[in-house]
C-alpha cells in the first residue's frame, strides 16, 4: 500500500472517532480555515510557488500565528521535494499530520496532573473576561460527575461581583465556596481554603485568583505570594496552574498567553468560547509557539462542552471532510 494511501486510511479511522462535541463546537472555524484551504487545494492543480503564498495567507489569517505558519510551510515544501508531490490533493493529508503534531507536543502532557498523596490544587489565572469563572464552575462539575469531592476558593478578590458569580457556580454543580470580603488579601483566602480542604479531606481544590491589579508587576506578585502560601501548606501544590484564554481574541490571546506564562508558572492552557469564533486556528499557535499543553477547551454553553484537548479530534474534526471521508457522529463519547 502506497504512503498517501495509507496516511488517507489512518485519517479516516481517526475521523470515525470525533465526536459531536467537537465537530459542532468548531463549525465557524471549519468553515472560515478549511473551507478556504479545500478550495484552494480543488482549484489549483499544481504545487508552485503561488500554491504555497495562499496557504500561507490563509492559515494566518486564521490566526494560526505568523511564526508558527512559516514554520508548518517549511516542513510541507520539505516534504513535496522529499516524496515527488505535484498534486495539492495529495499535500493535504500531509498538512493535517503535521498539524497534529504540532498539537500533540510531546504526548505525555494529556490530562490533568493529580496529588496521589493527597488534596490536589488546580489555581486559575487570566484576564478577566475570558471565562475563569465559568470553567471553574465546568470543571468542578466534571470532577463530581467523577465522584470527588471538590472546593472552591474565592481567590479573586478584586473584581466586583467575582465571589458571587463563583458562588453561583458552586450552588450550581453542589460545591461549597470558601471566601472572605470583597478586597481581601487573596493569599489570606487561599490560606484559610487550603486549612478547610484538609479539615474536610477534599480531593480537589480549585483557586480562582485576580484577573487584573493596578498593573500587572503587582498582578504577577500577588499570583506568586499566592503560590508560596499553598506550597508552605501542600509542598507539592498548585498540582497544576491553568491559564484561561478566550479563543475569540485571536492574537491578543496568544500576547495574554506569553505575559502569564512567563510570569505565573503556568503548567497548562485552557481555550474558551472556541463554538463562538472563526479564529480557532489561534490553539495551534499558542501550543507551538508557547510549548504549553492545552488541558482543555470549551465548545459551548452546556456543563458538558468543557472537553479535554485532543489534537487528533481537533484537526480531524476540522479537515475530515476534505480528507474524502464520511464523518460518523458520536453522541456518547467516552469520558
Amino acid at each position: 500500500m502506497g504512503f498517501f494511501k495509507r496516511l488517507k486510511e489512518s485519517i479516516a479511522s481517526k475521523t470515525e472517532a470525533v465526536t459531536s462535541k467537537f465537530r459542532d463546537g468548531l463549525a465557524k472555524t471549519r468553515d472560515a480555515l478549511v473551507g478556504k484551504v479545500g478550495e484552494l487545494f480543488s482549484r489549483r492543480k499544481k504545487i508552485d510557488e503561488e500554491f504555497f503564498e495562499e496557504l500561507e495567507e490563509i492559515l494566518i489569517g486564521a490566526d494560526v500565528g505568523v511564526n508558527t505558519v512559516m514554520a508548518l510551510i517549511d516542513e510541507l515544501r520539505d516534504e513535496v521535494k522529499k516524496r515527488k508531490i505535484e498534486e495539492p490533493a495529495q499535500l493535504q493529508p500531509i498538512l493535517s499530520e503535521k498539524l497534529v503534531e504540532m498539537l500533540r507536543g510531546s504526548g505525555d502532557e494529556v490530562g490533568l496532573k493529580e496529588n496521589p498523596n493527597g488534596i490536589t490544587v488546580i489555581l486559575f489565572v487570566g484576564v478577566n473576561g475570558v471565562g475563569k469563572t465559568t470553567t471553574i464552575g465546568k470543571l468542578a462539575w466534571r470532577y463530581k460527575q467523577q465522584g470527588k469531592n471538590v472546593l472552591l476558593a474565592a481567590g479573586d478578590t478584586f473584581r466586583a461581583g467575582a465571589i458571587e458569580q463563583l458562588e453561583v457556580w458552586g450552588g450550581r454543580v453542589g460545591v461549597d465556596v470558601i471566601k472572605q470580603v470583597s478586597g481581601a488579601d487573596p493569599a489570606a483566602v487561599m490560606f484559610d481554603a487550603v486549612q478547610e480542604a484538609k479539615r474536610r479531606n477534599v480531593d480537589v481544590l480549585i483557586c480562582d485568583t485576580a484577573g487584573r491589579l493596578q498593573n500587572k508587576h503587582n498582578l504577577m506578585e500577588e499570583l506568586a505570594k499566592i503560590h508560596r502560601v499553598i506550597q508552605r501548606e501542600i509542598p507539592s501544590a498548585p498540582h497544576e496552574t491553568l491559564l484561561v484564554l478566550d479563543g475569540t481574541t485571536g492574537q491578543n490571546a496568544l500576547q495574554q498567553a506569553k505575559l502569564f506564562g512567563e510570569k505565573s508558572g503556568v503548567t497548562g492552557l485552557v481555550l474558551t468560547k472556541l463554538d463562538g469564533t472563526a479564529k480557532g486556528g489561534i490553539v495551534i499557535a499558542i501550543r507551538n509557539e508557547l510549548k504549553l499543553p492545552v488541558k482543555f477547551v470549551g465548545l459551548g454553553e452546556k456543563m458538558d462542552d468543557l472537553q479535554e484537548f485532543d489534537a487528533d479530534q481537533f484537526v480531524h474534526a476540522l479537515f475530515s471532510g476534505m480528507a474524502g471521508t464520511e464523518e460518523k457522529e458520536d453522541d456518547n463519547p467516552q469520558e
